[in-house]
C-alpha cells in the first residue's frame, strides 16, 4: 500500500495548528517569521474558521485567508488546509436547532463547544458541502496547498446521536445492510424479550431502556454511528478531489485505544489518501512512552504499513486531563521522534501559538505565552534542526517483528452490559500484551482477523471476543501453515452479531486452540490464583478463570489453585506445521513475559535481551535507506549494539561501530552504510 504525501513537502512534515485568527493581522508576520527559525515546514490551517469564512449563509469572507495563504507561501510554509466543518456556526444552529445531538437520554445537547453534530442531519450535510465547495473552488489551486483536512477529530467528543433523524437514518441502514425485518429479527435475536418487530418503523435507536437492550442492535448501532460519520467524510472528500485533483485528502485519527473508541479505523483507513493522527500522553500511571509505541504501530497499522503523519501532538503539557503534568527536558523531542521512528514522515503539535483564550489557553504550544525566551521554544528549534537532518528517512518503512490481532467491532460488542466480569477490559488486555511485546523489543504490526498473517511468525490475540466464521478460519489456516499464535481468555466466542458460536467454548477458535472451556469462573476483586510451570516457576493471575479441557492440546501451566486448581491454565497446541497457545486466566504484562518467551521460541524469533528496559530500537528501511533509531527513556546512559556500522545523524554525521552510546533520556539515529 502507497499513500500520497502531501503536494510539495520534500522535507519531513514539521509545524502545527495554526489559528491566526485568534490574533491581529500585525502578529502573522512574527509568526512566519519565527516558523522559518524554527525549520516549520507545514500549518495547519482553517480548522475552526466557518464562523469567519462564511458569517452568513451563503455569503463568504475570504480576503484573510487569502491573505494568510499567500503570506505562508511567500515564507516557504505548506498549508494543510481544513475544512472548517467540526464547528458549524451560530447562525446555522439557530436556523436548525434540530442539528443539535440528543443523547440516548432524551437530552438535547446545546450550542457553544465543538462537533455537536447529529451526523444524520440532512441540514448539517447540506451546509457542510456548501462551505467544502467554496473553499475546494477558491484554493484547489493555491501554491501552498499541500493536503485537505476534511473536519476534525470524527467521533470526538460526540459520536452517536440518537433523535428521530437517526431513527429513520437507522432503519434506512438496516434495511440497505439487512433487506427485510425477518432478517434483523434473526440477526438480534429478537424472539428473547419477546422484542420482535413486524416492520422497519417500529424500530428506534437503542435509547434508554428500563433494563438493559438488545446487545445485538446495540451493536449495529455502533456500526451505524461509524458508517454515518464517515458518509459526511466521504462526501466532503468527494467534492475536494472533484474540484481539486492532485491534492490528498486525509482526516486526523485518533488510534490510541485511550483516546477514541468510536470508529473502526480500518474501515477509515481505506477512505483516506493519508493516514494522520493526532496523540496525546494519558496521565493514568502508565509507562506513557508504551503507549505512544502502541498509537504509532496501530496508526502504521491502519496505513497498511506505509508512512503516516503525526498531525498532532503536544509540546509538553495538556489542560483536559485531572493533572497535566509538563514535559521533562527532552521528551518532546524523544516523543516526536519515536513517531518518526514507528513511521510518521514527520511531527506537527497542536498548536503553532499558544491561545490568550479560550477552553484550551493552558494546552502547551510550540510558541508559548512566555514567548522565545523558554525552555519549550528553544526545544522547539533544535527538534525543527534534527528533523532537517532526517529528511532521508521521508518514504521509509517501519520493519515490524510480530502482529498483536485487533478490532473494534469486537471491542464494542465485548463492551456491552452482563458480561462474566465487569473487570474484563479488551484495552487492558491490548496494552499488556502489547507491552510484553515492546519489553522483549519486538516491532509490532497491528492486523485485522481476516488479513493475510503470513509476513508474520508470531500473532498475538489480546482480546477477540468476537470472532466471525471467516476470522476463525484464517487464524487455523496461519497455524496450519506454520505460524505461531496466543490467544487469551475470552476470544473466540461470538459471531458478527454477539450469538454464541454453536458447541462448547472458545467457538470459533475451539479447533486451532485444541481445548474445550466448560466453564468460566470469574473471580472476584480481591481473588488472585497461582498458575504452576515448567521448571517450578509460579505467575499469578487475577479477574479470570476456566475450566479447561484439552482436545489435542498439551498443559504446558496449571492452575495451583483457585476455583480450577489441577486444571490446565496456558495450553499449547501443534497444528499442522505451527503451534498455538492459549491463557486462560489474566496476566500482567511481566507474567506475560513467561509466555511469550515460550512462542518466541517456537516461533524462531530470536531473544534481544542485550538491550536495556525502555530502550527502543526500530529500524525504518527502503529506498532512502535503512535507519536504526534508538530511544533512550530512562535516566542513564545506554549502551546498545550496532551491527552494521552507519553515520549518527542528530549528533552532525558522527561514525557509529559496535556500540552506540545514548544519554539518559536522548535520541539517536544512525544510517547504515549496508
Amino acid at each position: 500500500m502507497t499513500q500520497p504525501t502531501p503536494k510539495g513537502l520534500h522535507r519531513l512534515a514539521f509545524g502545527g495548528d495554526y489559528n491566526p485568527e485568534q490574533w491581529p493581522e500585525s502578529v502573522w508576520r512574527e509568526d512566519v517569521r519565527l516558523m522559518r527559525e524554527a525549520g516549520v515546514t507545514m500549518v495547519s490551517v482553517g480548522i475552526f474558521s466557518w464562523a469567519l469564512l462564511e458569517p452568513e449563509p451563503g455569503r463568504y469572507d475570504f480576503g484573510w485567508l487569502d491573505r494568510l495563504l499567500d503570506l505562508l507561501h511567500e515564507h516557504g510554509v505548506r498549508v494543510d488546509l481544513g475544512t472548517p466543518t467540526v464547528a458549524p456556526p451560530a447562525w446555522f444552529y439557530r436556523a436548525h436547532p434540530e442539528a443539535l445531538p440528543v443523547t440516548a437520554e432524551g437530552i438535547r445537547y446545546s450550542y457553544g463547544s465543538r462537533g455537536a453534530i447529529c451526523h444524520s442531519s440532512a441540514a448539517y450535510r447540506t451546509a457542510a458541502a456548501g462551505i467544502t465547495t467554496a473553499l475546494a473552488r477558491r484554493y484547489g489551486d493555491h501554491p501552498a496547498l499541500a493536503l485537505w483536512h476534511v473536519h476534525n477529530e470524527y467521533g470526538v467528543p460526540v459520536s452517536a446521536c440518537y433523535c428521530d433523524s437517526c431513527a429513520a437514518h437507522f432503519r434506512r441502514w438496516l434495511h440497505g445492510t439487512y433487506g427485510s425485518v425477518e432478517a434483523v429479527n434473526e440477526a438480534w435475536g429478537t424472539a428473547f424479550w419477546g422484542q420482535r418487530y413486524g416492520s422497519y418503523e417500529e424500530i428506534d435507536p437503542p435509547r434508554l431502556t428500563p433494563t438493559v437492550g438488545n446487545p445485538a442492535q446495540r451493536l449495529d448501532y455502533r456500526r451505524f454511528t461509524d458508517t454515518t460519520l464517515r458518509e459526511n467524510f466521504l462526501a466532503e472528500r468527494d467534492i475536494l478531489h472533484e474540484l481539486a485533483p492532485g491534492i490528498p485528502v486525509t482526516t486526523n485519527f485518533m488510534t490510541a485505544l485511550s483516546q477514541c473508541d468510536s470508529l473502526d479505523y480500518w474501515a477509515w483507513g481505506r477512505e483516506v489518501d493519508l493516514v494522520t493522527n493526532d496523540h496525546y500522553l494519558i496521565t493514568d500511571g502508565r509507562r506513557t512512552h508504551v503507549n505512544l509505541a502502541m498509537a504509532a504501530d496501530l496508526t502504521r497499522s491502519v496505513a497498511g504499513g506505509a508512512p503516516w503523519l503525526l498531525l498532532e501532538h503536544s509540546t509538553s503539557g495538556v489542560n483536559w486531563q485531572p493533572r497535566n503534568p509538563a514535559k521533562r527536558p527532552g521528551e518532546m523531542a524523544r516523543n516526536s521522534l519515536a513517531h518518526v521512528a514507528r513511521g510518521s514522515d514527520g511531527a506537527l503539535f497542536f498548536q503553532w501559538r499558544q491561545s490568550r483564550r479560550g477552553a484550551e489557553k493552558f494546552h502547551s504550544a510550540m510558541l508559548p505565552h512566555g514567548g522565545t525566551d523558554t525552555r519549550i521554544w528553544r526545544e522547539v528549534v533544535a527538534l525543527g534542526a534534527g528533523l532537517d537532518a532526517l529528511s532521508g528517512v521521508r518514504g521509509t518503512r517501519t520493519v515490524p517483528d510480530v502482529a498483536v490481532l485487533w478490532d473494534w467491532h469486537s471491542w464494542w460488542a465485548q463492551g456491552l452490559e452482563w458480561r462474566p466480569n465487569e473487570a474484563h477490559d479488551a484495552r487492558e488486555r491490548a496494552d499488556s500484551f502489547y507491552e510484553a511485546l515492546y519489553d522483549r523489543h519486538l516491532t509490532v504490526d497491528f492486523a485485522h482477523p481476516e488479513s493475510d498473517l503470513s509476513a508474520y511468525p508470531l500473532v498475538v490475540v489480546p482480546a477477540l471476543y468476537l470472532t466471525t466464521e471467516a476470522s476463525g478460519q484464517n487464524l487455523r489456516a496461519y497455524v496450519e501453515n506454520g505460524g505461531t499464535l496466543v490467544v487469551s481468555y475470552f476470544s473466540g466466542i461470538v459471531d458478527e452479531h454477539d450469538a454464541v458460536h454453536p458447541g462448547s467454548y472458545p467457538g470459533a477458535l475451539r479447533d486451532v486452540l485444541g481445548v474445550t472451556v466448560e466453564e468460566w469462573s470469574p473471580l472476584l476483586d480481591d481473588q488472585r490464583v497461582r498458575i504452576a510451570g515448567p521448571d517450578g516457576a509460579t505467575l499469578t493471575g487475577d479477574v479470570w478463570t476456566e475450566f479447561v479441557r484439552p482436545c489435542g492440546a498439551e498443559t504446558v501451566w496449571t492452575y495451583a489453585d483457585g476455583p480450577a486448581a489441577g486444571g490446565p491454565a496456558v495450553t499449547r497446541h501443534r497444528l499442522g506445521r505451527g503451534t498455538a497457545w492459549y491463557v486462560s486466566t489474566r496476566l500482567d504484562a511481566a507474567a506475560l513475559d513467561a509466555i511469550v518467551a515460550a512462542a518466541c521460541e517456537d516461533a524462531g524469533v530470536a531473544p534481544r535481551t542485550a538491550l536495556p528496559r525502555d530502550v527502543e530500537v526500530v529500524r525504518r528501511a527502503g529506498e532512502g535507506g535503512t535507519y536504526v533509531f534508538v530511544l533512550n527513556h530512562t535516566g542513564e546512559d545506554a549502551e546498545v549494539p550496532l551491527d552494521v556500522a552507519g553515520t549518527e545523524l542528530l549528533t552532525g554525521g558522527t561514525p557509529a561501530v559496535g556500540t552506540l552510546t545514548v544519554p539518559a533520556g536522548a535520541v539517536r539515529v544512525v544510517r547504515l552504510d549496508a
